[in-house]
């Protein structure tokens, strides 16, 4: 079993920068400074490394996009970990902060970039106090500050605690919040990497994505690069919930199929009950049915089956489930998590949440079918950030593929009138 993210992950005192170097730790930093930064860049390119934050797109071609010769520019970790389902960058904050550390140096260098921060989510404050406890010791030994091993480097990392707003977990009202704002996603163009932080050049990534670079950089980008499908390239973090007997964090090569995370991984399907449906990358992406279970667990083979790879959240549905309320609690949870920026987002949601209850309540008649699904077309790819389109998914595909949920509950409903 490949573990490229976990491995060591349950050691004893890993949080400490002694054991973490023991297991080899920073000992990327002298072999990432005896290159030019763009050849480190150049190495990322070459692993096939993709964001593992939902969107997929290639790391180092996103790093490349930095505006040219603009200083000072930034890099800011998304650890805003928000997505209903998904709990994989707790785990390598809680056990393994100095990987994330050592990534972010490593971009850092390859970005020519000098002043980082970490951007937590509000409830993640003790996951904040052991970082920031790493952070401290790292300084201590000269891997962060001035002059980095005698490199002429210079790289240091701050830490900041949002509010528990899940939209902050988009790159750009993240920033907006780091800068002291109101969470508020910005309109894109300019990106980040042209005008971000304080309107400079800014790299934002995952945790996972950059919890990866040590093993680039450390292995070379072909060894990576062997891992996995043609296009989805090396390992992922899924975070598994539902209805199985094991749910928890995995490591998996991509490309594996799904049915093989459910059973083998996550034990198969919990008191026996059969699998109905599951969402394979987080709340916010469209849910498949059962007979989509063999599909790889890869960025390609999820967009042909009708969903994504996502943040890496497989929630798995078994059979007792009525689908309707499974979109009216993914609908509540958008509804309360639209910043009201953008009308389709703030009164969709709300529409959707009135639609789905009643419906689920036995209050439900026919035409409110179609009427979720025209509010779902006025929603999609008309807002700021995929916060709208999040919102959406849950709704089309349970009464796309799941029709049969919504006559039941309607159908209840006209025979109790009668």
């Amino acid at each position: 079993m490949t573990q490229i993210l976990l491995k060591n992950i349950d050691m004893e005192g890993l949080t400490s920068l002694e054991v973490y170097e023991k297991q080899g730790g920073y000992k990327t930093l002298a072999k990432a400074f005896a290159k030019k930064p763009d050849e480190v860049l150049e190495m990322v390119k070459a692993s096939g490394l993709r964001g593992r934050g939902g969107a997929g797109f290639p790391t180092g071609l996103k790093w490349s996009f930095l505006a040219k010769d603009v200083f000072p520019r930034y890099l800011v970790c998304n650890a805003d970990e928000s997505e209903p389902g998904t709990c994989k960058d707790r785990l390598l904050l809680q056990k393994n902060p100095h990987l994330l550390i050592e990534g972010m140096i490593l971009c850092a260098y390859a970005c020519r970039i000098e002043t980082g921060y970490n951007y937590f989510r509000g409830e993640f404050y003790d996951l904040a106090e052991i970082t920031d406890r790493a952070i401290e010791e790292c300084r201590a030994k000269g891997y962060l500050g001035k002059n980095i091993l005698g490199s002429g480097f210079n790289f240091d990392i701050h830490t900041h605690l949002g509010a528990g707003a899940y939209i902050c977990g988009e790159e750009s009202a993240l920033l907006t919040s780091l800068e002291g704002y109101r969470g508020e996603p910005r309109l894109k163009p300019p990106f980040p990497a042209v005008k971000g932080l304080y309107d400079k050049p800014t790299i934002v990534n995952n945790v996972e994505t950059l919890c990866v670079v040590p093993y680039i950089v450390a292995e070379g980008p072909e060894k990576h690069a062997a891992i996995g499908t043609e296009k989805s390239k090396g390992t992922k973090l899924v975070s598994v919930s539902g209805h199985v007997a094991k749910p928890g964090n995995y490591e998996i090569i991509l490309g594996t199929p799904v049915r093989v995370i459910i059973d083998e991984y996550a034990g198969g399907m919990r008191n026996g009950n059969k699998l109905k449906a599951f969402i394979p990358g987080g709340s916010s992406v469209p849910i498949l049915t059962a007979d989509k279970v063999d599909v790889g667990y890869d960025y390609e083979s999820l967009a042909a089956a009708g969903s994504m790879l996502g943040s890496g959240a497989l929630i798995v549905i078994d059979d007792t489930v009525n689908m309707v309320k499974v979109a009216l609690r993914l609908t509540s949870f958008y509804q309360h998590e639209s910043c009201g920026k953008c009308t389709p987002c703030r009164e969709g949601t709300r529409w959707m949440w009135q639609l789905l209850n009643q419906i689920n309540n036995g209050d439900g008649k026919q035409d409110q079918v179609k009427l979720l699904e025209d509010i779902c077309d006025n929603m999609s790819f008309k807002c700021f950030c995929p916060l709208g389109d999040a919102a959406v998914s849950p709704v089309l595909s349970s009464i796309q593929n799941f029709p049969e949920d919504y006559q039941e509950l309607i159908g209840a409903a006209k025979a109790a009138v009668a």
